[in-house]
């Protein structure tokens, strides 16, 4: 796969970053994701691939741009699969909160699980506690399995945690164990990412969110050494057919990170929204903007952090 495919992409994850974080703070959660789906549906037709999105924006009857099914891209190239969320956490963007990214994986035909929209069950870690993790393991036991992997005591490790209603137990058994949490308003994507780098601080996650965040995770935990496990959690009987009809037939199984984003060609961007334990969010001066990104490709091990300089008022050269 070209190795240019991934400063391709970023370019695409900042064009929707640009356009949804002028939302920051106004309340309408629904428009800032709006301009990043629209910005990023236009830069993608810059992109000389051949792409099907495979986790997007929904069904097709309910999104009209980055549905599921929906070819993108110039039409030339490689034939690729594409995960993405044009905007994780829409909130955070409304309401002027941390860790908003626009996000993209891409990978070769058939190499991304196509996940129902339903909850999924996870535990993230980085390379130092690759082999620390199971998700049939009870939490103490994998907290403890972790701790002992990386050297710590149980009090030195920081587990992140979406701050929901729903995780109201396990807050409670992970504070019993001594260990530290970390809780977020939203945003699992970029926590799970950053369990795999050091500055962040942050050692594990724990707990239930979406089900296509979860293969973006993985792909990118792929691409940094680091190690995912999922498995689904339907809210009803509707999502347990559904899903069916995609092929997952064992309710039960464990997803390892392989599992999610299979082979060796994956391709992983994001761009910061608003500020995050992970990046950067947009900062806009007179005349332009500053961004902040990751760009990963699995097959050479490479991961690049790019801050980008746009001047709104440069004048192309004809």
């Amino acid at each position: 796969m070209d190795r240019n495919l991934g400063l391709d992409l970023v370019r695409v994850t900042e064009a929707a970053a640009l356009a949804c974080a002028r939302w920051m703070g106004r309340g309408d959660k629904m428009a800032a994701d709006q301009a990043a789906v629209t910005a990023m549906r236009g830069a993608f037709d810059q992109i000389d691939i051949k792409g099907t999105v495979v986790i997007g924006e929904g069904e097709r009857d309910e999104a009209p741009m980055l549905y599921i099914g929906e070819p993108v891209g110039s039409g030339k190239g490689p034939e690729v699969d594409i995960a993405l969320d044009p905007l994780e956490c829409t909130n955070s963007v409304a309401y002027g909160r941390p860790n908003a990214l626009s996000v993209i994986a891409l990978a070769p035909r058939g190499h991304f699980l196509h996940a129902p929209d339903t909850y999924m069950e996870k535990i993230a870690v980085g390379p130092g506690a690759v082999k620390a993790i199971d998700l049939n393991r009870t939490e103490e036991e994998n907290l403890e399995s972790v701790a002992a992997a990386k050297g710590y005591q149980l009090e030195d490790l920081t587990v992140v945690v979406l701050d929901r209603p729903r995780h109201e137990d396990l807050i409670r058994r992970i504070r019993r164990t001594g260990a530290r949490i970390h809780l977020i308003p939203d945003g699992d994507v970029s926590a799970a990412i950053a369990t795999a780098i050091d500055s962040t601080g942050v050692d594990l996650l724990l707990g239930v969110g979406g089900a296509p965040e979860g293969v973006l995770a993985a792909a990118a935990l792929r691409c940094l050494g680091g190690a995912f496990q999922g498995r689904l959690r339907f809210r009803n009987d509707e999502e347990r057919s559904r899903a069916k009809t995609m092929g997952i037939a064992d309710s039960d199984r464990v997803y390892r990170d392989t599992d999610l984003a299979r082979g060796d060609h994956i391709v992983f961007a994001t761009t910061g929204v608003t500020d995050g334990d992970l990046l950067h969010g947009v900062r806009f001066f007179a005349h332009g903007a500053d961004t902040h990104s990751l760009v990963m490709r699995l097959q050479t091990g490479t991961v690049r952090t790019i801050r980008t300089h746009h001047r709104f008022d440069h004048a192309a050269n004809p």
